[in-house]
């Protein structure tokens, strides 16, 4: 990791600003739209802070008021169908609601595909650069050696795949992700397609490079936990088989269930994640 500077200071007035906005995030059923996501309230991050020197490679933290420091760590990684039209914004409802159930999270914003470097394997080196970026925050009373990495869709995607190359995580929790990239891209929905504008070819033109950013072919991380839905329509059931991890189906959850902090899938990754953590 060639880069440590920080792209805005931390700021004491944040934390203040983090215990006088608790949101509350009202119990929904299962099947959760993406809209619903979206009309949600958040907070600000409490720090804005690069891990690189692309205007990507930054992460944001956010610091939980209701907890004692040093804070456990919640590394947590967006989807987006890994495509550039897709920020972390559409998370914050979700790293907000974190906060306030007593985690810490560190965000990572990343290049994707349409960035310049983005795409395999740019795309997955900045995700590794933002993990070794987790022994900088102890000065933000995180405590470093005590995280978990989580990520959702294609983020679950990433995640597993950071897990193979971060034995300093206590473990990794996936959230509807595209577990066999290779099948997934062999599918027709705009996100299995955009699975080979990510690799840059189809399998048939490089399998080399398909398997590399296939979890499946790897050996997950030993605390490795998928989490999906029954009616997930953008990232099919099958994909949350992985030989090696542990699968927890949430009936008539979909897709989005997992991002929304009013969720019961919202809950179960909580609980999961704190469970993991020490």
């Amino acid at each position: 990791m060639k880069y440590f500077y920080f792209f805005s200071a931390f700021l004491a007035c944040s934390i203040a600003h983090a215990a006088d906005s608790v949101i509350e995030y009202r119990r929904v059923d299962n099947n959760v739209g993406f809209e619903q996501v979206q009309s949600l309230g958040f907070r600000q991050a409490d720090a804005k802070i690069a891990y690189g020197s692309d205007q990507f490679q930054f992460g944001e933290l956010y610091l939980p008021a209701n907890a004692s420091p040093p804070h456990p760590l919640v590394v947590f990684i967006h989807g987006g169908c890994w495509q550039n039209s897709f920020d972390m914004s559409h998370t914050y409802p979700f790293l907000s609601g974190l906060a306030q159930e007593g985690l810490a999270v560190w965000s990572l914003e990343y290049r994707r595909t349409g960035d310049p470097g983005g795409g395999w394997p740019g795309t997955y080196d900045d995700i590794k650069d933002g993990i070794d970026f987790v022994s900088m925050l102890d000065t933000y009373e995180v405590d470093s050696k005590n995280f978990v990495i989580a990520g959702h869709s294609a983020g679950g995607h990433l995640a597993l795949l950071a897990g193979t190359d971060s034995p300093a995580a206590l473990g990794v929790i996936a959230l509807a992700p595209i577990s066999n990239i290779i099948s997934y891209s062999q599918g027709s929905n705009s996100c299995e397609i955009a699975a080979t504008q990510f690799i840059g070819a189809d399998y048939e033109a490089n399998p080399l490079a398909y398997r590399q950013a296939n979890p499946a072919e790897k050996t997950p991380h030993t605390n490795s936990i998928i989490l999906h839905g029954t009616l997930d329509d953008i990232v099919p059931i099958e994909q949350s088989r992985l030989t090696g991890a542990l699968t927890i189906l949430e009936e008539g959850a979909s897709h989005f269930d997992w991002i929304h902090p009013g969720s019961r899938g919202f809950q179960i990754f909580v609980t999961t994640a704190k469970g993991l953590l020490e």
